[in-house]
């Protein structure tokens, strides 16, 4: 099966001063999303982007947006970055207690729902939720810092979620 080939580059590197800048740039240069890596410093110890942040560039570009929640309470938060913008939502499986809960309520918020696994979480914790996911993002670096080195060691992890989503007939997620 082919899928299409999407290009989604994250904000995250960005002199936040210019933001808007960048978001512009990115737009014009033909990005498919623009993905901002949010991080509450709780689930993660830095800090980033808040909705307001988000809010702000919206306005100038059509291109879609997705958050990357690393956040301790994707529930409380998943309202505000939809309000603000983002038509897709990533949540770590490891911050949801109800997960399948949290991603009906992302969808229910008229976003689509992705799930994102951290480098030490199996991909069974994922099995019953594949049916309400649009994406798995795999880590193939802890979550929290730009620029860390590759975990080629995830490199099977990816083709166990890959054969899962084929076993489960979803090959579209």
């Amino acid at each position: 099966m082919t899928r299409p080939i999407q290009i989604a580059p994250s904000v995250l590197p960005v002199d936040f001063s210019k933001l808007g800048e960048a978001v512009v740039a990115l737009d014009e240069a033909g990005v498919d999303l623009i993905q901002w890596d949010v991080m509450d410093g709780q689930f993660v110890p830095n800090l980033t982007f808040g909705p307001d942040v988000i809010a702000s560039t919206r306005s100038l570009t059509k291109v879609p947006f997705e958050a990357h929640l690393m956040v301790l309470t994707p529930d409380v938060m998943a309202k505000r970055y939809v309000e603000a913008g983002c038509q897709r939502l990533i949540v770590h499986v490891e911050a949801c207690a109800h997960l399948h809960r949290t991603l009906g309520n992302i969808r229910e918020l008229g976003a689509t729902a992705a799930v994102a696994l951290n480098p030490s979480t199996p991909p069974s914790e994922i099995a019953h939720v594949l049916d309400l996911v649009d994406l798995v993002l795999v880590m193939t670096v802890n979550p929290g810092f730009g620029g860390q080195s590759y975990i080629s060691t995830m490199e099977p992890k990816i083709r166990e979620v890959r054969n899962m989503i084929r076993n489960a007939g979803l090959d579209d997620v």
